[in-house]
């Protein structure tokens, strides 16, 4: 008896779906001239977008107001297949669908790119189309519009074991020169060989590609000679609005040893995994990384990384990082003078402080030291952990260190310490908007007049170059009264 009432039920239930199913089959069609779509947008826009590279996929959802189904004649491209758009319509691929059908009070998907040819134009340009809907003879469009932009592209031609995928944009006793007449977008490592020279003009932009980086070999050389009013920029490649601050878009700028002083300047560094790596792989040559006035924020790992390099850094501004901001290790020569350095991360759980040093790398499990040579002075350590500073040193090599007049955030006391001269400690430095990078000094600031006059002829101008003169404020900028 039960198997028969649920063999019923079951029938039953068949049934229902079966003349369901045939009520929306014969669902009447709305067949009056008037009939009119409705949209999610009137104009689907893109943001900028270089030449060959598919953006991400746009969405438009296409709506039918009424209470019976809707035969839609055709969905096509206005431009055909000489338009830079494609469109996907329930799933297909094309440019002209016909006899679409959405049922009653229902929508449909179209997805939507854009593709951009190469041109001669060094500025941006407009390139337009429309998807044109025609139902019961009544033409409705919805517009597409894209800024697209010719770009110098650099695209890794080298694949080793062991080694990312590179390009050597400047080979053995070339200098190449990079200039702001068109963005540069690099698919891989842009490799400067040995005794090879890149310069990079000022208002240039370079925008790097998943895993890619810039890599200054041995004996290799880069300068980046930005300047206050146009900064040379370092960051993704996605353009999109949803990317402007979307952490580890890219890889890193990776520069070893060589016996010229690699130099950047007004420079700003964004969304990479490490911001800057400065790396001596088997012996220091001579030459160190002079650091002015480039602001690198929003690394997923390091915002400024060295191992047994030589760095002097004035003027910077190095802030929330996934990791460290700057992280100093296995010893080196190191000079900070007037920087901020501030993580305010909130991508993840961060356990790490903003600013860590040590002399030392581990090896098979055994620790090997090396000298370690480090000024800190008119600068400030901050962030929303309760320790942003550490030092980590072992006694196996020379350390001298000097902190003077700074502010630090950390749970060393280091009152007793004279290596440590004139510290503020754990004194929020009340910097003006920090949620929105921005990390001028409020007017109540502890770090305003608080810094050495020794430290002036270093960086006599703030990174906005307005003068230091009196009692310097601590920092990279100046506190504009």
């Amino acid at each position: 008896m039960k198997i028969y009432k649920s063999t019923q039920f079951a029938l039953g239930l068949i049934l229902i779906a079966v003349l369901f199913s045939n009520c929306r089959k014969d669902e009447q069609l709305y067949d009056k001239s008037d009939a009119k779509l409705s949209f999610s947008h009137e104009i689907v826009a893109f943001d900028t977008v270089f030449s060959t590279i598919t953006t991400a996929t746009r969405q438009l959802m296409v709506y039918n107001p009424y209470n019976k189904a809707i035969n839609i004649s055709s969905i096509s491209l206005a431009g055909g297949t000489q338009s830079p758009y494609s469109i996907n319509v329930d799933g297909k691929a094309g440019v002209r669908f016909s006899n679409v059908e959405i049922r009653s009070k229902d929508s449909l998907y179209i997805f939507i790119q854009v593709n951009i040819n190469p041109s001669n134009q060094n500025n941006p340009f407009l390139i337009t189309d429309s998807i044109v809907f025609n139902t019961n003879g009544n033409i409705q469009d919805v517009d597409l519009l894209a800024f697209g932009q010719d770009a110098n592209f650099i695209v890794a031609d080298t694949y080793r074991q062991g080694l990312p995928p590179y390009k050597i944009v400047s080979n053995a006793g070339e200098t190449a020169i990079w200039d702001n007449s068109k963005p540069y977008v690099i698919y891989g490592y842009a490799v400067i060989d040995s005794a090879a020279s890149l310069q990079i003009q000022a208002g240039s932009r370079i925008y790097l590609h998943k895993n890619s980086g810039i890599w200054v070999y041995q004996g290799g050389n880069i300068q980046v000679n930005g300047t206050k009013e146009q900064p040379v920029l370092f960051r993704g490649d996605r353009p999109e609005e949803w990317y402007s601050d979307a952490a580890g878009q890219w890889d890193r700028i990776w520069i070893n040893e060589g016996s010229q002083d690699n130099v950047i300047k007004h420079a700003v560094i964004r969304n990479a995994f490490i911001g800057i790596q400065a790396e001596t792989l088997e012996k220091p040559m001579g030459n160190k990384l002079i650091l002015e006035n480039t602001e690198i924020r929003n690394a997923s790992g390091i915002g400024l990384f060295s191992r047994n390099y030589s760095i002097d850094a004035t003027n910077n501004v190095i802030v929330n990082c996934g990791q460290y901001c700057v992280a100093l290790t296995y010893g080196g020569t190191y000079s900070f003078i007037h920087n901020t350095i501030a993580n305010f991360w909130s991508g993840s759980i961060r356990q790490t402080p903003a600013f860590y040093f040590n002399n030392y790398l581990v090896s098979n499990n055994t620790a090997i030291a090396n000298n370690l040579t480090l000024t800190f002075a008119n600068s400030i350590v901050y962030g929303n952990n309760i320790n942003e500073f550490e030092m980590d040193t072992i006694p196996q090599s020379n350390v001298q260190y000097l902190f003077d007049h700074n502010i630090l955030k950390t749970a060393y006391f280091f009152s007793n310490n004279s290596a440590f001269v004139n510290c503020k400690q754990n004194v929020n430095p009340l910097f003006k908007d920090y949620a929105n990078y921005n990390f001028e000094l409020s007017t109540s600031s502890p770090a305003i007049d608080a810094g050495n006059t020794l430290y002036i002829p270093f960086a006599p101008n703030d990174k906005n170059e307005v003068p230091r003169m009196g009692n310097p404020d601590m920092g990279a900028f100046e506190f504009s009264r």
